[in-house]
């Protein structure tokens, strides 16, 4: 199978071409230095020259160029769009990566694909209306992923363990919520669910590996697997339950990938 991929060498996406490349498959990564992404009739004449079986709509606009006018938008967003019509006209699915923060800190966890989102700004809000669209655009080609945040095996990308890493270098200490249970999976289970929700018929999905651990335990549990030079302190600033779930997609539990977050239950000292 021959799969195109937006995204391809971010976070999420290098973690997919890593797993098809494993299952051995053909990965097409989409070169915006040679495709536009403000140009249909470029996006159309490219997918029709690699002819997919699938498309991967992964990218974000992490790292602005300054080359296009309101570049966010453009790229969660129209970008998509476009692409989402394009596979409608010649019936090729696509898998499009959203986010938990379609939900904004007031909205009240767990979620389900049946929660309503009310994110209206930023790129919760961009992601909210990208999913719209697309529905719009190509319902019976488009499957929508919701994700949370990605673990990584070292830092690198927008994964936690960067997030960890920075807060040490910035602050020296890393300040964790015991009140948050956030939506989180590690890349390789992401990049298996994305494949999961492929073979799915055309709709809304999350993916998430955390049924009930909270950050700060997390953290401590990340730390103590990696052996890191961490110091974590724990707070209640931040009372929020992101937890995305939805029992068509199985990714292994955190307490699977993370046997350290047994031994968190007995008390929160971590240090």
């Amino acid at each position: 199978m021959k799969y195109l991929i937006t995204g391809a060498r971010g976070t999420v996406g290098a973690a997919l071409v890593r797993h098809l490349d494993a299952l051995g498959h053909e990965t097409v990564a989409w070169d915006r230095t040679r495709v536009p992404v403000n140009n249909y009739h470029a996006m159309e004449d490219y997918i029709t020259e690699v002819r997919p079986d699938a498309i991967f709509l992964l990218a974000v606009a992490s790292k602005p160029t300054g080359a296009i006018d309101n570049e966010g938008w453009v790229v969660n967003v129209h970008w998509p769009s476009e692409v989402a019509w394009i596979c409608r006209q010649r019936q090729i699915p696509f898998v499009f990566s959203s986010t938990a923060m379609v939900f904004t800190n007031d909205a009240h966890g767990p979620f389900t694909p049946e929660s309503r989102p009310d994110a209206t700004e930023g790129y919760g809000g961009d992601k909210r209306q990208a999913e719209e669209r697309l529905f719009h655009q190509a319902p019976e080609q488009c499957r929508v992923a919701r994700l949370g945040w990605q673990i990584g095996s070292a830092p690198g990308g927008n994964n936690m363990l960067s997030f960890f890493e920075e807060n040490m270098r910035q602050h020296g200490v890393i300040r964790a919520s015991t009140r948050w249970l956030p939506a989180c999976s590690f890349l390789e289970d992401t990049a298996d669910g994305l494949m999961q929700v492929l073979a799915q018929p055309p709709g809304l999905y999350h993916i998430n590996s955390n049924l009930e651990q909270n950050f700060y335990d997390i953290a401590c549990a990340l730390k103590a697997h990696h052996g890191a030079d961490w110091k974590i302190e724990p707070t209640e600033d931040f009372v929020y339950d992101q937890r995305l779930f939805d029992g068509r997609i199985e990714v292994p539990i955190l307490l699977e990938r993370l046997p350290e977050l047994a031994q968190r239950r007995v008390g929160p000292a971590c240090g």
